[in-house]
């Protein structure tokens, strides 16, 4: 027999393939500039030709995603020419500083000599500020470099969002049905919006429909129809939603949070492409059908059909959270900086190559310190916050103190997190808290900073959730969703054109109860 003894193996193409896309990319986005032309450009840290690679006035390049052939330095003469080098090392990146160069901010910290971050701090992103004047967000990303794609109504050119852009655009391609996953505020509707839009049905309407505002009485003429008598004021036929929107497309938003009672129709009427007219005749529809939701389905406690869940996610698309691409930030703020800035006629100006040193620190401070939260209410909350800015602002731009009180508290959480064998202790200590011996002062501070939130609010101040309730009662400032009489509620709902997360916090009350509310009763006219 022949000595094969020697004879190696080759690793196959799909070795060779997924060991490439695992490697970890690191990459430094610019989140702010003078030249705001050039927020959201981007440089790659080969560490090719070295061990190390130098960030400051004159290197590296930067890019737009997809068009790598027009490349610029950050050429600003407020940073050395070599701000600070990055080395490779130990699973993570080493940054090291001269003393003499311009100064940098790494996440909050001054750097003076050397910082190590580590893989976890790299993959959720690090914000740099640069002199006074540049904003950067280093990161460590895996896969493919974004290339060109139609943009679809999305801001930011990050890795998730190029990804998010083609799951749309193959969508649109289909006429089936589709479930959009994803947090709060992570725009689920602008998605379906854009798969609506680059779709065959784009020439018909799209009708949408706040599932958790359907009451359970009402939700067979709401959603299908009523013929004229068909119930006690009905003086004339009503077109339901799936009426309205033939030959287009539907978007049932909160699907989740559909009435127990209503799920059943709902398959019926998705399974056969027929609805059954209250006091009429069964009629056929030219439908497609997206829907969208925040929560789990698939958890036993939420009471879902699993035949609905999986009728209705025929093609299902998670979308990602904002803290998933915080190198999308810089983009999104400006985009909803100019929007606020044309709606409220405001007097403040932003930035541009030719404003003063002062004026430039100003701006950067505001989108560093947008670079640094983690913005759990994802793009939605960092567009009411830019909002705050505009509103906020004079002639200069001013952080909103409730944006100031969450870092604050970002900060101290993560950099104050007490030793391991000490947690118990202080958990401890913190449920023995009496509600008595908090000052109304800062019951209130938590009570915003929470959302109204019971729950959240009875974790963050370490008593029992019927602690606040019972605090809550005899407040004169908060009440229970449960209090709001149904006018002011109904105009708060017309006011803020059904966004519940906005009725909430318009009416001071907790958005999960508010929910829970119009799913039991639903909003009356």
């Amino acid at each position: 027999m022949p000595d094969t003894s020697c004879d190696k193996t080759l690793p196959s193409l799909g070795e060779l393939e997924s060991a490439r896309l695992s490697r970890p990319r690191y990459q430094l986005t610019i989140v702010f500039h003078p030249d705001l032309a050039r927020i959201g450009e981007r440089a790659a840290l080969s560490f090719a030709a070295a061990q190390a690679e130098v960030v400051g006035r004159s290197s590296p390049v930067f890019s737009r995603p997809g068009e790598s052939t027009v490349t610029c330095a950050l050429d600003d003469p407020y940073i050395s020419r070599c701000a600070f080098v990055i080395e490779q090392a130990q699973g993570g990146l080493r940054l090291q500083r001269e003393s003499v160069a311009s100064r940098c901010r790494v996440a909050g910290r001054d750097l003076v000599d050397a910082l190590y971050l580590d893989g976890e701090e790299l993959a959720a992103g690090v914000p740099l500020l640069l002199a006074h004047s540049i904003v950067l967000m280093l990161r460590c990303v895996t896969g493919e470099q974004p290339g060109a794609c139609a943009d679809c109504g999305m801001i930011g050119g990050s890795e998730a969002l190029y990804h998010l852009r083609e799951q749309v655009l193959r969508a649109a391609s289909s006429d089936a049905d589709v479930l959009l996953l994803g947090e709060t505020g992570t725009g689920k509707e602008l998605v379906a919006g854009a798969i609506h839009h680059h779709s065959r049905r784009a020439a018909r309407p799209m009708i949408s429909v706040n599932m958790a505002a359907v009451p359970a009485a009402l939700a067979a003429a709401s959603l299908f129809g009523a013929s004229r008598g068909a119930y006690t004021g009905a003086a004339r036929s009503q077109p339901g939603y799936f009426q309205q929107a033939e030959g287009g497309c539907l978007f049932l938003d909160e699907v989740g949070d559909t009435p127990e009672e209503v799920q059943p129709l709902l398959l019926r009427a998705l399974q056969e492409r027929e609805v059954q007219v209250v006091g009429g005749e069964l009629r056929r529809i030219d439908v497609r059908v997206i829907s969208a939701t925040d929560v789990q389905l698939d958890d036993p406690d939420k009471l879902f059909r699993a035949a609905l869940r999986h009728r209705l996610g025929a093609l299902e698309l998670q979308l990602p959270a904002l803290r998933d691409h915080p190198e999308d930030i810089g983009e999104l703020l400006l985009h909803f900086l100019r929007a606020a800035l044309v709606k409220e006629a405001s007097q403040l100006q932003l930035p541009n190559l030719d404003a003063a040193a002062i004026e430039v620190a100003r701006w950067a401070d505001l989108f560093y310190a947008f670079a640094r939260y983690p913005w759990p209410g994802n793009v939605r909350q960092l567009g009411h916050f830019a909002a705050r800015v505009v509103l906020a602002g004079g002639s200069q731009p001013v952080i909103p103190e409730e944006l100031r009180s969450a870092l604050r508290a970002h900060s101290a959480s993560a950099q104050s997190e007490p030793p391991a064998q000490e947690s118990g202790v202080a958990e401890v200590a913190k449920s023995r808290r009496r509600l008595v011996d908090i000052a109304e002062a800062e019951f209130r501070e938590v009570m915003q900073d929470c959302e109204f939130e019971i729950a959240t609010v009875a974790q963050a101040l370490g008593v029992s959730r019927q602690s606040v309730y019972r605090r809550i009662q005899v407040s004169p400032d908060f009440r229970l969703a449960g209090d709001v009489p149904e006018v002011e509620l109904q105009r708060s709902l017309r006011r803020c054109d059904g966004d519940l997360r906005e009725v909430a916090r318009d009416l001071r009350i907790s958005h999960s109860a508010l929910r829970a509310r119009l799913r039991n009763t639903g909003p009356t006219a």
